[in-house]
């Protein structure tokens, strides 16, 4: 039996060293830093509820020396933001969509401490998850191991030190999660093209309705003027049955269904109107940002 944890504690020990050059210390909050990881050389992925600031932000490097980052961008939604620095090294490798009961560790830095890890299980893995933020991540992956203040933003790894994801306190109250990074790849990548991310709308004011056959559907009683939705007829009393091919049962469904959607490209709406059905082709809008 020691033998075999003796083996257990080198494999993780292993697995701390991969992980532990993708990993930095990010400083940009009062009081104590978070972490980051190296998403690819030049660029680090970390936590947006981290990022207390916008400018003298810095990054404490795994060979120990503190450099100045820029702040490329951030998603509330997803907690993602996206910092920028002079160089670093290629991204880590990939693990494969973790199973409920597979180890993971949460690795993160700090100035003080250095690498700091935590060891766990996925306790909870599933498809397409709405925040409450409103962002989409394309895995649920709850966390049951602890997320230090200071790990938070940092590496979520396997055994074999592959990527899970990054981890995060802010976006479920019952525990830490990893944002997947398949999440990563598509929100990064919004944020080092355009500066954020882009969150497709049409436009319109919607409450759930009983339909027959115990079917439901999404009565429109609203409509913003000159509004993606008011520009391809879509009429106060319509009712959604489905968007883009997906049911619409939910208001929270309607942004599911265009998530997937890019604003200036069209999508069918599957609308009932006095009772006779028809088909709507919106092109999507992106929505309005706030401030």
């Amino acid at each position: 039996m020691s033998t075999q944890l003796a083996a257990l504690s080198n494999e993780l020990a292993a697995a701390v060293k991969q992980a532990e050059p993708h990993v930095v210390a990010v400083h940009a909050r009062p009081r104590f830093s978070s972490s980051g990881v190296f998403w690819k050389p030049g660029v680090i992925v970390t936590a947006e509820h981290t990022i207390r600031r916008e400018e003298e932000i810095t990054v404490t490097l795994p060979d120990g020396h503190t450099v100045p980052a820029t702040l490329a961008g951030s998603d509330a939604g997803t907690d993602i933001a996206v910092l920028k620095v002079e160089a670093g090294p290629a991204r880590p490798p990939h693990a494969a969509a973790p199973a409920p009961g597979t180890l993971a560790l949460a690795i993160g830095r700090s100035e003080e401490s250095g690498v700091n890890a935590s060891l766990g299980i996925i306790s909870a893995c599933s498809g397409e998850w709405r925040t409450w933020r409103g962002g989409q991540l394309d895995r649920y992956i709850r966390l049951d191991l602890n997320v230090f203040p200071t790990s938070d933003g940092g590496a979520v790894i396997n055994t074999a030190g592959e990527l899970i994801g990054v981890a995060t306190t802010a976006l479920s109250r019952i525990a830490g999660l990893a944002i997947p990074t398949a999440t990563i790849e598509r929100v990064a990548e919004q944020i080092l093209t355009r500066g954020h991310v882009a969150r497709a709308y049409i436009g319109v004011g919607l409450q759930p309705v009983e339909l027959p056959e115990h079917h439901k559907g999404l009565i429109v009683l609203s409509l913003e003027a000159g509004g993606p939705a008011a520009k391809a007829g879509v009429l106060v009393g319509d009712i959604f049955v489905a968007v883009g091919g997906r049911a619409v049962a939910e208001t929270e469904d309607l942004q599911g269904a265009l998530e997937s959607t890019a604003p200036g490209q069209i999508v069918e709406a599957d609308v009932l109107r006095g009772g006779d059905a028809r088909k709507i082709k919106i092109t999507v809008g992106e929505r309005p940002r706030r401030g």
